[in-house]
């Protein structure tokens, strides 16, 4: 777990590494079988495959880039400080192309596991089932590095995720945890998810009303949670920017006078959460035929 979070090197290395991820892929088979969701050993082995999937669309071998896009991207690689959460997992603002992924091997081995349906499914086993924070945090976490590029992987395993998985569910209940850390990567997640037009009626029908009830009434006074609400008002942001009917779904749910009082926060140590509310409410202001609606 602590080598896995030494920096691309070290990444190249343990994902080249024949049997390893297959080995942790099995053991957390097993340990979801057993019905032990919450033993260390699962722990360990879901935040090893979190840092294994960090920036793997920039990072993986020729053969299988080759394979899987059209034509290699030149996305500037810039890797900050290691470790298992955090700086881990990475968030691209571009739309995710929707473009489909060749079909998936049956059996995968090594590297390709890692963006397989059978262990996007695992981890979403684990967010519903473990009620260990790390395990949750990273399966999460590693769901949010896989979702965070333009390419056809990440929208083939968003797709998973929403639509063949059924994954928003318990994604959804995350965003209630008490852990501010689980609750900003679910966040995150959320976020990547919410990028893809083909996705977003999906998610805003399951999770829009649950991010409405989770943003604060004011500019919360941790830079965590200050995070997290940034994150929530880009989620909103991306599901309502085109989409009139999400963002009457937004008023119903009583979201506009959160915004606003979020938007009028000064201080500039929370300014972030400010500044996405106001880009919230900006587009929000787009919707011609809402402003009756939104006067009231």
């Amino acid at each position: 777990r602590n080598m896995s979070s030494a920096g691309p090197e070290g990444r190249k290395k343990m994902r080249e590494c024949e049997g390893l991820i297959d080995s942790l892929v099995y053991y957390i088979q097993g340990a979801i079988a057993d019905h032990e969701p919450n033993d260390k050993a699962t722990e360990n082995c879901v935040c090893i495959l979190h840092n294994l999937s960090y920036q793997l669309e920039i990072e993986l071998p020729e053969s299988y880039a080759q394979s899987i896009y059209m034509q290699r991207r030149n996305i500037s690689s810039h890797d900050k400080t290691p470790g298992c959460f955090g700086t881990r997992s990475r968030k691209v603002k571009e739309k995710q192309q929707d473009t489909p992924l060749p079909e998936e091997k049956s059996n995968p081995k090594g590297v390709e596991s890692l963006w397989h349906s059978t262990l996007i499914r695992i981890y979403l086993s684990l967010i519903a089932k473990s009620t260990r924070n790390y395990t949750q945090e990273a399966s999460l976490g590693a769901l949010q590095n896989l979702t965070a590029g333009t390419g056809p992987m990440p929208f083939a395993v968003a797709r998973t995720v929403v639509q063949k998985a059924n994954g928003l569910p318990s994604i959804r209940a995350m965003l209630h945890v008490s852990h501010p850390a689980v609750k900003k990567t679910a966040v995150s997640l959320l976020r990547n998810l919410s990028r893809n037009t083909s996705l977003q009626s999906d998610i805003a029908r399951e999770v829009l009303p649950d991010l409405v009830s989770v943003l604060p009434e004011c500019v919360p006074g941790s830079d965590v949670a200050c995070e997290t609400t940034a994150s929530i008002c880009y989620t909103l942001f991306n599901l309502t920017q085109s989409s009139s009917h999400n963002a009457r779904l937004l008023l119903s749910a009583h979201g506009l006078p959160k915004v606003i009082a979020i938007s009028m926060n000064d201080s500039n140590m929370f300014s972030k959460a400010s500044r996405a509310a106001s880009v919230l409410l900006y587009s929000l202001w787009s919707h011609t035929d809402l402003h009756s609606a939104y006067k009231k």
